[in-house]
């Protein structure tokens, strides 16, 4: 059966574990939901650690504690390092396509290894380049690969628990001059929270 790929942003690392939680409970597989996050809070403090982080992407940086099994999804969570988003926390199966898109970009092969990925899975890259820059600035990204049967199950799952509006977030970036994410930009620290009280785009 087809399968779609729905993708929802969350200002606050929370949310987007309760979705995953939920999600898990409403019987998804963990092995078709992923998360990429900047950690609890936007953790701004991750943001900061010093890391290069292309050169440890293109090592697989973390992908043993990232990739796997136990008890679902959020068992297997763990630090990535991804060109252009510097220190995340992530899981599930975006994260291969990850690992293997930050690889190519620390060797000047791939740009915005997130977009790349995202696009990939079936989502429209305006859409993806949204994406890619709340998680730069601080937000959390949950992807799922839904049946047709069980989409409109999950939209109603994701939509529950309060998910930015990708193209509100959109209007509010490029009223402040941005014109697509920029894997080269300087990562923006701010929680995705901060960056919601900040440019105060809508809800889903």
């Amino acid at each position: 059966m087809a399968q779609r790929t729905i993708a929802r942003l969350y200002d606050s690392h929370a949310a987007a574990v309760k979705v995953v939680n939920d999600l898990e409970a409403a019987g998804v597989p963990h092995s078709d939901i992923s998360i990429v996050s900047r950690g609890p809070d936007g953790d701004r403090d991750t943001a900061r650690r010093p890391t290069d982080a292309a050169d440890d992407a293109g090592k697989g940086a973390g992908v043993g504690a990232v990739v796997g099994g136990g008890a679902g999804l959020l068992a297997g969570i763990g630090a990535l390092a991804i060109p252009g988003l510097g220190p995340v926390v992530a899981a599930g199966w975006l994260v291969s396509t990850l690992v293997g898109a930050a690889a190519g970009a620390a060797a000047g092969g791939a740009t915005g290894g997130l977009i790349g990925s995202l696009t990939n899975a079936g989502v429209p890259e305006r859409e993806a380049h949204v994406y890619a820059e709340s998680v730069r600035r601080g937000g959390s990204l949950v992807t799922v690969r839904a049946d047709a049967s069980r989409v409109a199950e999950v939209d109603a799952i994701m939509n529950s628990n309060s998910p930015a509006d990708w193209a509100a977030r959109e209007r509010a970036y490029r009223d402040e001059g941005w014109t697509g994410f920029n894997q080269d930009a300087a990562a923006n620290v701010s929680s995705g929270a901060m960056e919601r009280d900040r440019i105060g785009a809508g809800r889903v």
